[in-house]
């Protein structure tokens, strides 16, 4: 199966279109004022109008209000709303497009169990939990702790980058992975040579 790709955090559109050359699916803007990888409405709107047809745009808030989800939705368009708070399922439901859920692991974190609360949306998203952090931590979480039933239904992120994704695919076989700071020269700034790398590295571990 073919591993999809999201690269999350775009702030450029240098950025945006480097990850479309070398084969990113979907590209992720952050509209979490707090994230070094915040991105002005008007901006992603700029950088959304740059992209080539058949390349999703992704839009992740965190505990954000209706109206400032509905702003994003009628400016810049975006396919799916990637939510990484307290967000419950009727709340996610509420804004007009798709939706994923965001669940930072823990111990004692029942996975199955999300899933299935969430399972009105596109998928569930597995990041690494770190306190007081809605993402973008860095870090790796144990994925044997993934149950092998849920896996084609799952985004994998967390700490992934060039070097350790190939494991990840290969270990997970999750439906697609998701990288943000792995790919970086420097907090919200991309680097296409990680970019190439990173995906060149998926697409080898999962023939």
């Amino acid at each position: 199966m073919r591993i999809r790709v999201k690269i999350c955090g775009i702030t450029r559109e240098q950025d945006a279109l480097a990850a479309v050359e070398f084969g990113a699916d979907a590209l992720g803007f952050v509209f979490y004022e707090p994230s070094p990888r915040y991105i002005t409405v008007r901006h992603a709107a700029e950088i959304a109008q740059a992209l080539p047809p058949f390349v999703s745009t992704v839009a992740l808030f965190v505990n954000a209000d209706p109206d400032t989800i509905a702003g994003v939705v009628d400016a810049v368009g975006v396919d799916l709303l990637q939510f990484h708070g307290q967000e419950c399922p009727e709340y996610c439901a509420r804004h007009r497009r798709p939706w994923i859920r965001a669940v930072r692991v823990q111990p004692e974190t029942d996975l199955l169990a999300a899933q299935a609360e969430f399972a009105k949306g596109r998928g569930l998203l597995l990041d690494t939990y770190r306190p007081g952090v809605p993402g973008g931590t860095g870090k790796t979480f144990d994925w044997d702790r993934i149950p092998s039933q849920m896996a084609p239904g799952i985004v994998l992120a967390g700490g992934l980058n060039p070097d350790n994704v190939g494991d990840a695919v290969r270990s997970v076989r999750p439906f697609a992975v998701d990288v943000s700071g792995g790919v970086e020269s420097r907090k919200g700034i991309k680097d296409p040579a990680k970019i190439k790398a990173f995906i060149e590295e998926v697409r080898s571990a999962e023939q």
